[in-house]
């Protein structure tokens, strides 16, 4: 989805079709418009250049990971100074790596780093769930099943840019049930690189199918409080992601770094 600045609210356009499929993004120039200067400048040139890049199909090999300043200001309708304080802040941030000669790049982690991060997350959310059959309402387990049934059907009509979506909300959300904030807080560390591993995924295989069938059984244990099957089926239903990338990704070991791409 692209995002478009109006006033000081951002708003939702669908993707090209013939960009991936209708998927998702090669390039970052393909998620920006000019922005308007309702606003502190350069606070919200960030958040535009942010919210681009977690736009991004960052681990489909296609993608330009190149980010070019001068284009970047001509696409935005702004001056590069902005530009350059944002990415500054995008490398702190640990979303670009500045290669002085080379260029700026988003951050593609290799398919060792991704296994590593996918482990990490899912021993973070199988411990929210266990903490979320304690510290969750009723409310908020009825408020996800209706959420995960109303996009259940996204999956089955392959509508897998929407379905891809609200399945990194579902995870999002019982990372915040789970009532610990440094539980979220740590999983936010890793969400830009999971939503991009999410995306790509989803559409391999039967994944999406699975995943809808996964998300239901993780309800019914959060509903039953039972701590320790919840906790097993959402570690079980991510590291099948694990499996998945492990044997499926193995042309991310051929396209290098951003340094040996800038070359």
């Amino acid at each position: 989805m692209v995002y478009q600045i109006q006033g000081s609210n951002l708003t939702e356009r669908k993707s090209d079709p013939d960009i991936l499929g209708g998927m998702y993004f090669v390039s970052i120039g393909d998620k920006l418009n000019p922005i308007s200067v309702n606003f502190t400048l350069k606070d919200h040139t960030f958040e535009v250049l942010r919210d681009a890049i977690l736009g991004m199909n960052i681990y489909q090999p296609e993608t330009n990971l190149r980010l070019d300043e001068r284009h970047l200001a001509e696409r935005l309708g702004i001056s590069r100074t902005p530009i350059r304080e944002a990415l500054a802040r995008l490398a702190q941030d640990g979303l670009v790596e500045i290669l002085p000669r080379k260029g700026v790049f988003v951050i593609r982690k290799s398919r060792t780093e991704i296994l590593e991060m996918v482990v990490t997350w899912a021993a973070l959310e199988s411990m929210a769930a266990r903490m979320a059959t304690e510290h969750a309402s009723d409310a908020d387990l009825k408020a996800l099943r209706l959420f995960a049934m109303k996009h259940s059907s996204d999956a089955v009509r392959a509508e897998l840019e929407e379905y891809s979506d609200a399945n990194i909300r579902f995870h999002q959300t019982i990372l915040e049930l789970s009532g610990c904030a440094l539980l979220k807080t740590t999983a936010d560390g890793l969400f830009m690189h999971m939503q991009a591993i999410r995306r790509r995924a989803m559409g391999e295989s039967d994944r999406a199918r699975r995943s809808v069938a996964d998300h239901m059984e993780i309800i019914e244990a959060l509903e039953i409080r039972d701590g320790d099957l919840a906790s097993r089926r959402v570690r079980e239903h991510t590291m099948r992601l694990h499996d998945h990338i492990h044997k499926t990704w193995t042309r991310l070991e051929n396209l290098g770094s951003a340094k040996t791409e800038a070359g």
